[in-house]
């Protein structure tokens, strides 16, 4: 009985020794400021869709979420859409990383996205144009990393909380 005891005790101690660790390994080797002043250099001018996409194990992506108050939302996409095509490109066998390029592309060229979809075994074709990051969610961008990798609360977010 003793030794089962000691034995649970000791596994419960390295499972949160390793959990601690994990957590440790998430901390940002940049300050917070240099974060905070990096992620506001990079988002400002780009444009956003503001959807999140899933690759499918047989190819091609799917809508994973729809950001609120975003261009994709006006768009009417939802969540389980898959993507068939975007501006002409035949996207059903895609990666992630080419609907991301394909999007970088159309920034540059104002942003019109012609995107077919298919939703429930019907196709649907959605017109959406990419929009500038709002100051709100570039400043919910940087608390959500501060907070995640610096374990800090951002002013910004800790004044959005109280105005």
């Amino acid at each position: 009985m003793t030794s089962r005891i000691l034995r649970s005790t000791l596994i419960v101690f390295l499972c949160s020794s390793f959990a601690v660790q994990a957590e440790e390994g998430k901390k940002c080797s940049s300050t917070a400021q240099e974060c905070e002043r990096e992620i506001r250099r990079m988002l400002s001018g780009h444009r956003y869709l503001g959807l999140q996409v899933v690759e499918l194990a047989h190819g091609g992506i799917v809508v994973k979420t729809v950001n609120d108050d975003s261009p994709a939302l006006r768009a009417q996409f939802e969540k389980g859409d898959r993507i068939i095509a975007v501006n002409g490109r035949d996207m059903r066998l895609a990666t992630v990383k080419e609907f991301k390029q394909l999007l970088a592309d159309a920034s540059g060229t104002g942003g019109g996205l012609f995107v077919i979809v298919q939703r429930r075994g019907n196709y649907r074709k959605l017109d959406a144009r990419l929009a500038p990051y709002a100051k709100e969610q570039v400043d919910k961008i940087i608390a959500q990393h501060l907070l995640q990798y610096h374990q800090v609360q951002s002013q910004t977010s800790s004044a959005a909380a109280h105005p």
